[in-house]
């Protein structure tokens, strides 16, 4: 939907935004600045933002070290896990074989996981691959989540499902899923005789070169440049105040070891990749590799399916956001009316965000080795002050 609407005037808009780049230069000046500030005022361990424009990296830079020992220095390769940020490229790849007619979005989930079942009867037959892309299933918010990090198998934590009451009809509401979301992976599976993680590195990681971006756990285990995870044990009370009269805390926060349980749903949360994978990630998705993901699968991805109301009340962006859905993949958020494509990613020790403009061919992505709330207030603002230059 952007696509056809943004690309014949994307010259024209960046020629408004300052043809010469001053305006981003700018911003990555104060960017910089201000996250190397608020890494050290926090004591965040180690962070990565790459912004691109158009077809190009403009910016790309890394701060801190891969764990609180200070271990290594975070460069452009450490890989970091990317959360939620990984649900993108489940429904590009999703979506892409629906294009070539290997699977149809229209399919019921039922045809690839027989085994899932709610309890009202015949409630999951209704439930198409669109809903689970959408998070318009009719499922309540986050079903079972917190079974992941139990020791079972994905078998029976499906199993579970057939005490799930609907909360709606498919595509009358938004419930954002997880579990859900990782049952796109038999239906991949089921199109041709390729796992998830090797269609991912084929059809996506190698034409893009994203050299460093991998699915699942064993292969983060075993790369040694990797980002670790890190939450927040406790805050203390220096006795300091700063200039406004703030009290100064000190952040405590504890290296963790990486687990398994939201790669057991590797479509919703399974895939790893550096800051450099993120900016041509980024590059493709603006449309500048037409022959990897086309305008058509770019215009399918990013077409609002569901409002998600909730979104507007969110921290740090509520104050900034006219409108909010959730296409295939990606929200789609408005700033100041104009839309940005954009997902948020949050495991255990790690936070990522990614956003684009169509209408201004400008991406950002935001990678943190910490569970800190720092990450919106940097995605948010940097889109703000983009969209008032």
């Amino acid at each position: 939907m952007f696509f056809k609407a943004f690309f014949p005037v994307v010259f024209l808009s960046l020629l408004s935004f300052n043809s010469n780049s001053t305006n981003l230069s700018k911003l990555d000046k104060d960017l910089t600045f201000e996250l190397a500030r608020d890494i050290k005022k926090f004591s965040i361990p180690g962070a990565a933002y790459v912004i691109v424009k158009n077809d190009k990296v403009i910016a790309q830079k890394t701060f801190g070290y891969t764990d609180k020992a200070k271990s290594s220095k975070i460069n452009s390769n450490t890989v970091f896990r990317l959360a939620s940020v990984s649900k993108p490229f489940a429904a590009t790849i999703t979506t892409m074989l629906a294009q070539e007619n290997q699977l149809s979005l229209s399919d019921p989930i039922t045809k690839y996981v027989p085994n899932f079942e709610l309890a009202k009867k015949g409630a999951a037959d209704k439930i198409q691959l669109k809903h689970i892309l959408s998070h318009s299933s009719g499922l309540m918010p986050n079903a079972y989540d917190n079974l992941l990090h139990e020791n079972w198998s994905m078998k029976k934590v499906i199993s579970r499902f057939d005490r799930v009451t609907p909360i709606c009809q498919p595509a009358k509401c938004y419930g954002y899923q997880n579990i859900a979301y990782g049952l796109l992976e038999p239906a991949i599976e089921a199109s041709q005789s390729k796992s998830y993680s090797d269609l991912l590195q084929e059809r996506l990681f190698n034409p893009l070169e994203m050299n460093n971006a991998s699915v699942g756990i064993d292969v983060f285990k075993n790369n040694k440049n990797t980002a670790k995870p890190h939450v927040l044990r406790k805050t203390v009370k220096t006795g300091k105040k700063d200039k406004k009269g703030k009290a100064i805390k000190k952040y405590i926060w504890r290296t963790v070891k990486v687990t398994p349980d939201y790669y057991k749903v590797a479509p919703a949360a399974g895939v790893n990749a550096s800051i450099s994978d993120m900016g041509k990630w980024l590059i493709a998705n603006l449309g500048h590799e037409p022959n990897v993901l086309s305008p058509a699968l770019l215009d399918e991805l990013t077409t609002p399916r569901i409002k998600t109301q909730k979104d507007l009340r969110r921290s740090y962006w509520r104050n900034h956001l006219t409108d909010a859905h959730y296409g295939y993949g990606w929200r789609i958020y408005k700033i100041k009316d104009k839309p940005v494509i954009y997902h948020s990613g949050w495991v255990s020790g790690f936070r990522a965000d990614i956003g684009y403009s169509p209408e201004l061919g400008i991406g950002f992505a935001v990678l943190m080795n910490a569970e800190a709330n720092l990450i919106n207030k940097v995605s948010s603002d940097f889109w703000e002050r983009l969209h008032s230059s």
